[in-house]
């Protein structure tokens, strides 16, 4: 997929330092290379052209359980899936490996696999049986190229055999190589995405799913209109809002450790909640002074005070590195505008400088927002909302999605360099789907078919 950039919005005044750029190789389904220019080369950094070329052997059979095919398939494909997903692998096609299957250091000719065609840097491989019901699996992984002292690592698992072990187990191993080879930033193979289910008008369930779109079901079972979920870091509980024929949309807690809903006061007409890093403030929209303000509470909703009072503010999301300032989205300038500010509601800044902002999304960084952008709203105007992400620093943004209809709802993965949203064709909230890229932009692809809206990554 191309990647297509816009023009770069930059300040008059910004300084001459800050124009320089470092070209990224993107890659078209043409297979044939063209050449972007990236504003922000420490936000894409571990997606450059120094990407570590990897392969991935498919795992040698052992014993002669029948379920040991199947369920090594499984794991084969998965494992080979999550380090593509990664976005800082360069991962040999399986059709470019040799035909020896290796299952263990001793059988391994990392001549094979150094020199071309395949000229990898790093080779994952190992074994994997059925026994006594059990999954035996052993992974290892070989530097190539140093033939004295070529393992990096070995891991054994062990775990009840099925489909699902299987999954779990390729996820695990994945994301120890990419810790082990992607700068100790850890893997988001075992992450999770919780997002809403539409079934019908009144009917919007808290969904969740794997990272890669696998193991779809069900959290909530309410039987009303529920919205925008949030996990707390340690993933025991989901806060969001619902629909209340009393009290209107009102902030809820689920506890995901006790399968039920767990108390928070968070008033009549509150919305759009947010965690802080350490899980121990929400902050979120309400109304209970009389207009949208932005409010901060503990975890149960029992102590919360008051942060803006200009009237329509909502969206609120912390700067996950600090927790000392909170981006949000506010029409005290007309039309919703992105501003941040600091957690006590001093040194309010506007970001955007005009259009429609929503839905900001904060990098775990704490260096770029995320959001969705309708920058020539209005009647018969080109163009539409579509997912940018902004430096803070300098307020220097790139445009992510182009042609996909409505983009809103950016969330950004736990290792920063992917971020899921929605993706609506046409506008229409029915055709709304869960999409993921990596941050450049590129490697597009649905998680969900339609029906599904609002995601939040899971924290690790």
């Amino acid at each position: 997929m191309v990647l297509r950039m816009r023009s770069l919005h930059l300040p008059p005044n910004l300084p001459h330092s800050l124009l320089r750029i470092a070209a990224l190789t993107i890659f078209a389904v043409s297979a044939s290379a063209a050449i972007a220019q990236d504003p922000f080369p420490q936000l894409h950094q571990d997606l450059s052209n120094s990407r570590i070329r990897i392969a991935a052997a498919d795992f040698k059979p052992s014993g002669s359980d029948s379920g040991t095919v199947a369920q090594k398939h499984t794991f084969d494909t998965v494992l080979y899936s999550d380090l593509q997903n990664a976005g800082i692998f360069d991962l040999v096609s399986k059709t470019m490996q040799p035909t020896a299957t290796p299952g263990y250091p001793t059988e391994i000719n990392l001549a094979q696999w150094s020199t071309p065609p395949v000229s990898a840097s790093m080779v994952a491989f190992g074994n994997f049986a059925v026994q006594s019901g059990r999954l035996v699996v052993n992974g290892f992984l070989d530097d190539a190229k140093n033939t004295q002292f070529p393992q990096v690592f070995a891991k054994q698992y062990n775990e009840p055999a099925g489909e699902e072990s299987a999954r779990q187990i390729a996820h695990r191993f994945a994301d120890e190589i990419i810790l082990r080879l992607g700068g100790g930033v850890n893997g988001i193979a075992e992450s999770k995405l919780y997002y809403i289910k539409l079934g019908g008008p009144n009917d919007k369930e808290i969904w969740e799913m794997d990272y890669d779109g696998a193991n779809q079901h069900p959290i909530t079972h309410l039987g009303t209109i529920s919205m925008s979920p949030r996990v707390s870091p340690d993933n025991s509980r989901l806060a969001f809002s619902a629909l209340d024929l009393r009290a209107g949309f009102t902030v809820k807690m689920y506890s995901l450790l006790l399968g039920r809903m767990v108390t928070f006061n968070g008033g009549s007409n509150s919305g759009a909640p947010a965690w802080t890093s350490d899980g121990n403030q929400l902050a979120f929209s309400s109304s209970r002074s009389g207009h949208p303000e932005i409010w901060v509470a503990d975890t149960e909703g029992r102590i919360a005070h008051q942060v803006t009072n200009f009237g329509s503010d909502t969206s609120p999301t912390w700067n996950p590195k600090t927790n000392g300032q909170i981006a949000f989205i506010s029409g005290r300038s007309h039309l919703p505008q992105l501003y941040i500010m600091e957690s006590d509601g001093s040194g309010v800044t506007r970001m955007t400088d005009g259009g429609y902002a929503s839905s900001p999304s904060w990098s775990p960084n704490g260096q770029f927002i995320a959001f969705a952008w309708d920058r020539k709203y209005g009647p018969g105007a080109p163009g539409g909302q579509d997912i940018y992400v902004m430096e803070v620093a300098s307020k220097r943004w790139i445009q992510l999605t182009h042609d996909e209809g409505r983009c809103d709802f950016p969330t950004w993965s736990p290792d920063g360099r992917h971020i899921a949203y929605a993706s609506s064709a046409g506008g229409r909230a029915a055709n709304s789907r869960i999409m993921t890229m990596l941050v450049d932009g590129t490697q597009k692809h649905a998680l969900t078919g339609a029906g599904a809206d609002m995601p939040n990554w899971s924290w690790k």
